[in-house]
C-alpha cells in the first residue's frame, strides 16, 4: 500500500457534513496530538504524519521510531496486512492536562481497507483489542440527533484527562453509512475552545433559569405543532406515504418555512437581532422533532 493522507475533519453544520446527524451517529472523543498512520508496504511497516510518509531522518516527534519497537502494531499489521490503521500520536501540542500516563502513546481512531473504505468501530474493536492497542472509544452512540444532543457530548469528553482538569479538546462525528452531497463519506467536529468562544460562556456553566439563545426564542415561538403537522402531510401526499428517509426534507422544509415567512415578524420582535442561522436551524430541528416526537 502507499501513502494516504487522512482526511480532513468538518466542522458539524457545514455543508460538507449536511444531514450527518440523520441516522445512527458515533460520538468520539477527539484529543489533541499528531495525526499518524501505519500500514504495511511490500511486508514493511511504514507510518506517516497527516501529509507525508515518515523516515527516521525525519520523523513526525519521534512515532516512526516507536512504531518499529513496537510489537502489538508490527504483529496487527502482518496479521491484516491489508488495512491502515490511522490515530493520535499523543505528544505535547496545545492541551496539556492530559494524564501523565496518557503521553508517548498511540491511540487508533479509524481503520480504513484497500479499497480506502473506512471499516466500523464495532468491526476494527475486536481486531485491535486481539493485539491490546489503544483505541479511542465512543462516549455515545446517537440516532437522529441534533446540535444541542452533541453539544451535550463535549462534557463527557474526560477521555485520558486529568481528574478536575476539564474538558477534552472536542467531539468528532461518525456516520459509517454516510455519504456527502459531494459523493464523498467525511466525519464532522464540534471543537470545546470554539465553541466555548462562539457562545462566550464557559463550558458546563449552567445556563440561567428562564434564559434562552434568541434562536432557541424564535424556533419555540413560530415551530408549532400546527406548522410540523402540516410539512409532514404535504410531504405524506407528494410521496405517498411517509418513511424514516423523508425525515431530512421534514426538517429543513419546516427550517424554510420559518425562514421565508417569519423572518420579518422575528426581526421586528427583537429589534434587528444578530442571529447565527446554524444555531438557529438546530433548534428548529430540535424543536420539530419535539413536536413530532412519535417520528423520531
Amino acid at each position: 500500500m502507499e501513502f494516504a493522507k487522512y482526511q480532513h475533519i468538518e466542522r458539524f453544520g457545514t455543508t460538507e457534513v449536511e444531514g450527518i446527524e440523520f441516522g445512527e451517529c458515533y460520538v468520539f472523543p477527539k484529543i489533541d496530538g499528531t495525526n499518524s498512520s501505519v500500514w504495511l508496504d511490500n511486508g514493511k511497516v511504514q507510518a506517516g504524519s497527516r501529509k507525508s510518509i515518515l523516515s527516521l531522518e525525519k520523523d513526525n516527534a519521534g512515532f516512526l521510531e516507536w512504531v518499529q519497537k513496537d510489537k502489538n502494531i508490527i504483529d496487527f499489521l502482518n496479521a491484516y496486512p491489508n488495512l491502515r490503521v490511522f490515530g493520535e500520536w499523543l505528544v505535547p501540542h496545545s492541551l496539556k492536562t492530559y494524564r501523565e500516563s496518557a503521553w508517548r502513546k498511540f491511540y487508533v481512531f479509524d481503520i480504513m481497507d484497500l479499497n480506502g473504505v473506512y471499516i466500523s468501530y464495532e468491526e476494527y474493536k475486536p481486531l485491535l483489542e486481539e493485539f491490546a492497542i489503544d483505541f479511542i472509544p465512543p462516549i455515545a452512540v446517537i440516532k437522529n440527533s441534533s446540535y444541542i444532543q452533541f453539544v451535550k457530548q463535549l462534557e463527557q469528553n474526560v477521555f485520558l484527562i486529568e481528574d478536575g482538569k476539564g474538558f477534552g479538546e472536542g467531539i468528532v462525528i461518525k456516520r459509517y453509512d454516510y455519504v456527502n452531497k459531494y459523493g464523498r463519506t467525511t466525519w464532522a467536529k464540534i471543537v470545546t475552545s470554539e465553541f466555548k468562544e462562539k457562545h462566550s460562556k464557559e463550558m458546563g456553566a449552567p445556563v440561567k433559569e428562564g434564559k434562552k439563545m434568541i434562536e432557541e426564542e424564535i424556533a419555540n415561538k413560530y415551530v408549532t405543532v400546527a406548522l410540523c403537522e402540516k410539512v409532514k402531510a404535504k410531504i405524506e401526499l407528494d410521496n405517498d406515504g411517509f418513511s424514516s428517509k423523508n425525515i431530512p426534507q421534514l426538517l429543513n422544509t419546516v427550517y424554510y418555512d420559518i425562514i421565508n415567512e417569519e423572518s420579518w415578524n422575528f426581526v421586528k420582535e427583537h429589534k434587528r437581532p444578530t442571529i447565527n442561522f446554524g444555531t438557529l436551524q438546530h433548534f428548529v430541528f430540535t424543536k420539530t422533532k419535539e413536536n413530532l416526537s412519535n417520528l423520531f
